[in-house]
């Protein structure tokens, strides 16, 4: 398969993505400029992290109008499977991709510490090779994410919460909440789970001397999609 990984003006995770598929997961990928208006050939997207178009108006608001992003709409729609990551998250739910939204964290301060997860749920491809305990950094200064009570409770009963933060026991709790985000929700999926958007970095935890490998079980999602 072959994973297009995005770069907008502003993208600075886009190499981090590039050498995590091709050199730590064996899948080939190649770099798709925002100007691109066709994913012909591609199997999967990786929408990586940084500050597009210096996240003028909102973070990834500018983005997600851009137009790669209307074909990655249709890429979607289609079923292909779609990741995004910090930036990329914020930019799928202004595409309308994913439900909620992403604000300034709680505290007000750009936030950039390993972080533990809980794998919510197994219905996804993205989710059923991660570990039920995930360890992976973080680095945002607008990772707060906010959603409607009906929206989080409909996303609740069709297992669209990805990811938790948690202790490393693996408990829900105000300390281990980086941002604020409601319920501690750290990622979560489209209702045909295969695209899958989350503020940590999962492209960052391939490699046991950058600290784990918990990311590589996130991005063997790319293969599982297709061999559905």
């Amino acid at each position: 398969m072959k994973v297009a990984v995005l770069r907008f003006p502003g993208s600075n995770c886009d190499q981090d993505a590039f050498f995590a598929l091709t050199e730590d997961m064996g899948i080939d990928a190649a770099y798709v400029w925002h100007e691109e208006t066709s994913l012909k050939g591609f199997d999967g997207v990786f929408v990586p992290g940084g500050f597009s178009y210096g996240d003028y108006l909102r973070c990834g608001a500018m983005a997600s109008r851009s137009n790669v992003m209307q074909e990655v709409v249709r890429f979607a729609a289609d079923g292909g499977p779609v990741l995004g990551a910090c930036n990329g998250f914020q930019i799928l739910c202004e595409a309308g991709l994913l439900p909620g939204a992403l604000l300034l964290n709680e505290q007000q301060k750009f936030v950039c510490q390993d972080v533990f997860l809980k794998t919510e749920t197994r219905r996804s491809p993205w989710t059923s090779e991660a570990a039920d305990i995930v360890r992976i950094p973080i680095a945002h200064g607008e990772g707060r994410y906010v959603v409607e009570p009906e929206d989080l409770k409909r996303m609740e009963d069709r297992a669209q919460i990805a990811f938790r933060y948690v202790n490393a026991s693996g408990t829900v709790d105000a300390e281990s909440n980086p941002n604020g985000s409601v319920d501690g929700i750290a990622g979560v999926l489209n209702e045909a789970g295969n695209v899958l958007g989350l503020m940590p970095h999962p492209e960052r935890a391939t490699r046991t001397m950058l600290g784990g490998t918990d990311g590589k079980g996130i991005l063997k999602g790319f293969e599982l999609v297709m061999a559905k």
